[in-house]
């Protein structure tokens, strides 16, 4: 089976314009900035509670701790929130609950999903479900090859171009060894020619 396609960055501008004139958008812009700037698997995005991202002060963590039903194998992992993805977050949950501030947000029940779908506002998406999303969206938008792991596979192989070792991308996103990660990294013509004009 052929790998998903790795989504450049005018891909992701691409899905991102569409998004925006779509319903709910800072839902959808979160979800797949998830994906994208966390390299996080569209079932560790479905299974995120509230309390997960929310402090008991109401402010977004700096990073999430998915436990090890939250993700793929039988360990936990940490999921590092850069300040974009933290002002996403925040923007997503101040538009869902219409607030400014999210302090009462904690007050309620923050085991809630955190991505919620009109079906199970309390559950939210299933990991089958988001998967049928992303698909669906890639498919809208015109992305030949894409699927619901593309996104993981664009940070990784993002993150790759830019010259972060393996070994932190395999902790980024949680494998047990670099071979798995390095099967993840799409090596085309242009980073070729990249790395031997270095010389």
């Amino acid at each position: 089976m052929a790998q998903a396609k790795v989504l450049t960055e005018k891909d992701v501008r691409r899905v991102l314009l569409y998004i925006a004139a779509h319903k709910h958008p800072t839902r959808n812009r979160a979800m797949f900035l998830m994906t994208t700037n966390c390299g996080m698997r569209v079932g560790e995005v479905a299974a995120l509670r509230l309390c997960d991202v929310l402090t008991s002060e109401g402010k977004i963590r700096e990073s999430v701790y998915l436990r090890a039903e939250q993700t793929k194998g039988s360990k936990g992992r940490t999921v590092i929130l850069s300040e974009k993805i933290q002002e996403e977050l925040h923007s997503y949950l101040c538009s869902r609950f219409k607030l400014k501030d999210l302090l009462a947000v904690t007050l309620t029940d923050t085991t809630r999903a955190l991505f919620t779908n009109q079906k199970n506002p309390h559950r939210g998406f299933s990991a089958n479900t988001m998967a049928q999303f992303f698909t669906t969206l890639y498919a809208r938008v015109g992305i030949d090859g894409a699927s619901s792991h593309s996104g993981r596979r664009g940070f990784i192989t993002n993150l790759a171009n830019k010259g972060v070792s393996v070994r932190v991308l395999m902790e980024l996103v949680g494998h047990s060894s670099m071979a798995v990660t390095q099967k993840y990294i799409d090596v085309n013509p242009n980073i070729m020619r990249s790395a031997v004009e270095l010389l």
